[in-house]
């Protein structure tokens, strides 16, 4: 199923186009904004929920996508007549989903530096080796609980905004934990704050509770 999925996007590149056009396309519009704010805000005390904004915004589009596309083609219904069980589904979907956010995460992030960033962790004493161990845990997040909602509500007549509706109030937690651990990974840590191993561990702790209670929970998921 995971190989399926990842050479048809080889093939289209459908998937990541679409995504990595709207994450563009948000960072541009955040760039015309703050530039018509000017000085009176320091863009890059808010730059970390900017960026996490973006990327959850553009992790529904593919996460709905991944199960539209095979729900039109009807490949949803061979999928649950076929000798699988329910939760390798989900695996082969979520790592699929994961590795497809991280590879727009490398993209969105470059730009996102160019654009707001540049000289911020010499200035602000960040430490940037520690950005990729949050971005990873906030995709694995993301894609393993987007991928079972997803799932939910891809039978929906308004597929997009219940998913939204129940997607973004359940990553909240893992979204304090990685905006603020990406903050402290680009502008360093603030005195008597929370340290970003203390954000990790957070966001470590929801990724796995969440993932097994999704994987746990998928075979009911998919068959309702």
């Amino acid at each position: 199923i995971l190989r399926k999925d990842l050479m048809m996007e080889l093939r289209t590149f459908e998937m990541l186009t679409s995504m990595g056009l709207f994450a563009l396309l948000t960072m541009l519009v955040y760039r015309v904004t703050f530039a018509a704010a000017g000085s009176a805000l320091d863009v890059r005390s808010v730059a970390s929920g900017l960026l996490w904004a973006a990327l959850v915004f553009t992790s529904m589009l593919g996460l709905n996508r991944s199960l539209v596309h095979e729900k039109d083609q009807g490949c949803l219904e061979a999928l649950l007549l076929s000798p699988v069980d329910r939760p390798v589904i989900f695996f082969a979907k979520a790592v699929g989903n994961f590795i497809f956010l991280v590879i727009v995460e490398t993209l969105t992030v470059p730009v996102f530096w160019f654009m707001f960033l540049q000289g911020a962790g010499a200035k602000y004493g960040g430490a940037w080796y520690m950005l990729p161990l949050a971005l990873l845990a906030g995709a694995a997040g993301i894609a393993g609980i987007g991928t079972m909602l997803a799932t939910i509500s891809v039978n929906t007549k308004g597929k997009d905004f219940v998913l939204a509706v129940l997607f973004v109030p359940l990553i909240y937690p893992l979204l304090l934990a990685v905006v603020s651990a990406t903050t402290i990974a680009v502008m360093g840590p603030v005195a008597g704050g929370v340290s970003f191993w203390v954000w990790m561990g957070w966001a470590t702790g929801y990724d796995v509770v969440m993932v097994l209670a999704a994987f746990g929970l998928y075979e009911f998921v998919i068959g309702a």
